[in-house]
């Protein structure tokens, strides 16, 4: 059974909040300890509860914590920040990505709509005096794109033309869909024109 996508979003329900709590907490802290051995990687985690934010939970030990700290630190202040992204620049990343995707998303949907007034100027006989210069750019535009596509796929379906070359007395030319036909040369002792040697 596939597991439900949870909404990552506040838990209103102190009760429901508190038990998500425990729960992801646990969760965490099981990732945690296996990242650290099954990697054999220096690991800890700190967690403080809302109910006692007085005193953190630590995961391995308050030891353990002071020694990955103290590794962390001897690490200089470029390689601490490379990997490393604050809320600020989390947001701002992926507020650049949406971007992007909704600037995608218009020029699909505006090349759909060109599509379908292109369509209507051929079926409906729709006048293009009623067309602003916006849409008749976008049409224009669109019409190039269609056009230097169907020449490029004209262009890759089209026999490559090959240059005659002289084989043993005689020539290998491209003659449509005949394909590649072989030419005799005939010396001035003969009347009759060349044949190809099919």
């Amino acid at each position: 059974m596939a597991r439900k996508k949870v909404d990552i979003t506040y838990i209103s329900n102190p009760t429901k909040r508190k038990a998500t709590f425990k729960k992801r907490k646990n969760g965490l802290l099981k990732k945690v300890s296996e990242i650290s051995t099954l990697c054999a990687t220096e690991a800890c985690a700190i967690i403080y509860s809302p109910d006692e934010p007085a005193k953190p939970e630590v995961w391995p030990s308050d030891q353990g914590v002071k020694s990955v700290i103290s590794s962390f630190r001897e690490v200089s202040k470029l390689e601490q920040s490379k990997k490393m992204l604050c809320q600020e620049s989390l947001l701002r990343k992926n507020l650049i990505k949406a971007q992007e995707q909704l600037k995608k998303l218009k020029t699909e949907n505006r090349k759909k709509e060109m599509s379908l007034l292109m369509s209507q100027y051929f079926t409906i006989e729709n006048n293009l005096e009623n067309s602003n210069t916006v849409d008749l750019n976008d049409n224009s535009f669109l019409a190039d794109k269609n056009l230097e596509e169907i020449r490029m796929k004209i262009d890759m379906h089209q026999p490559q033309e090959v240059a005659p070359t002289v084989e043993k007395g005689g020539e290998t030319m491209y003659l449509g869909d005949q394909g590649l036909v072989n030419y005799h040369v005939q010396g001035p002792e003969t009347n009759g024109d060349a044949m190809p040697n099919l």
